[in-house]
C-alpha cells in the first residue's frame, strides 16, 4: 500500500483557503469597478445588487484578505518564537535558477533527467513571494483609497492617485498571474490535472513525492525513496514538442486577447 505523506497541517490551508477565497471575490468585484465603463461591467454590478453593494463586497473581500495575512504572519512567528522551529525552504536559492533552466532544457526533451526539487519548487516559490509582494501593494493602495479623509493628512494627493494606479495595475498583474502561471501548475498541468488536492487534505502520495519533490522524500524516508510505484502518470505532453508549441500558442492567445481586451482600458 502507498504511503501518505502530510505536507500541509491545518494552519497552511485555512491560510491557502482565505487567500483564494478573498482573491476571487476581490477579482470578481475589482474588475468591473476598474471597468465601469465597459459593456460587461453593468451586467456584472447589476449581479452584485448595484455599484454600492459591489465596493461593499469587494471591501468586506479586502478585509479576509488582510485576516488572511496576519494570519500567516502571525503563524510563522509564533513557530519561531514560540515553537523554535525555523524554516528556509521558501528561501530562494542558487539551485531554484538552476533548476529553472533544466526544466526548460527537460520539457524540450534535450535531456532525460529533468530538475529534481525539495520542499518547494522554484515555481512555488515564485507564487509565494509573488503573493507576499502583491499582498504589500495592494493592502498599502488599497486602504489610502479606502479612508482617503486619513490618508491625505499624512501624504500629499498625488501620493493617493499614485495609489490608485499602483493598487489598479498590481491587480491586473496578480490576476494575470493567478489565471495563467498559477492555474496551469495547479490545475491544468497534465500531471495534476484537475488539481492536486494538498490544498484540502494536506496529503501527497508516495508516488506524488517522487515525481513532485524527491528531494524532500529523501529527506524524510530515504529507504523509500524510489521504492513506490508510480501511479502518477508522466503524460507523453512534457516529452511532444508538437504539443509544447501548441500549448505555447494557446497561451500566448490568451495572453494576447488579455493584453487587447483588458490593459489598454487599465491605461486610459
Amino acid at each position: 500500500m502507498a504511503k501518505i505523506y502530510q505536507r500541509w497541517n491545518i494552519h497552511h490551508r485555512l491560510q491557502h483557503i482565505l487567500l483564494f477565497v478573498s482573491f476571487f471575490i476581490l477579482t470578481f468585484t475589482g474588475l468591473p469597478i476598474k471597468y465601469a465603463y465597459s459593456s460587461w461591467a453593468p451586467s456584472v454590478i447589476r449581479f452584485f445588487g448595484g455599484f454600492d453593494t459591489t465596493l461593499i463586497i469587494h471591501k468586506v473581500a479586502a478585509a479576509i484578505m488582510i485576516v488572511a495575512a496576519i494570519y500567516h504572519l502571525g503563524y510563522l512567528l509564533v513557530c519561531w518564537l514560540v515553537k523554535k522551529q525555523t524554516s528556509t525552504a521558501m528561501v530562494p536559492t542558487w539551485k531554484d535558477v538552476t533548476d529553472l533552466l533544466d526544466h526548460i532544457v527537460y520539457s524540450f526533451g534535450l535531456t532525460e533527467k529533468d530538475a529534481e526539487f525539495g520542499r518547494y519548487s522554484y515555481k512555488e516559490k515564485f507564487d509565494y513571494w509573488a503573493v507576499f509582494w502583491g499582498i504589500a501593494i495592494m493592502v498599502g493602495s488599497g486602504l489610502m483609497m479606502w479612508f482617503p479623509q486619513i490618508s491625505v493628512q499624512y501624504v500629499p494627493r498625488w501620493i493617493l492617485d499614485c495609489a490608485q494606479v499602483a493598487h489598479s495595475d498590481e491587480a491586473m498583474l496578480a490576476i494575470t498571474a493567478v489565471f495563467i502561471w498559477h492555474f496551469y501548475n495547479a490545475h491544468f498541468s497534465p500531471l495534476v490535472f484537475p488539481m492536486s488536492m494538498v490544498w484540502w487534505n494536506g496529503k501527497s502520495s508516495q508516488a506524488e513525492m517522487e515525481e513532485f519533490h524527491p528531494l524532500e522524500l529523501q529527506k524524510i524516508a530515504p529507504a523509500e525513496a524510489g521504492a513506490g510505484e508510480q501511479t502518477v502518470e508522466v503524460s507523453s505532453f512534457r516529452r511532444n514538442p508538437g504539443l509544447i508549441i501548441a500549448q505555447m500558442i494557446i497561451y500566448a492567445a490568451i495572453l494576447a486577447w488579455f493584453l487587447y481586451g483588458f490593459l489598454p482600458l487599465g491605461l486610459m
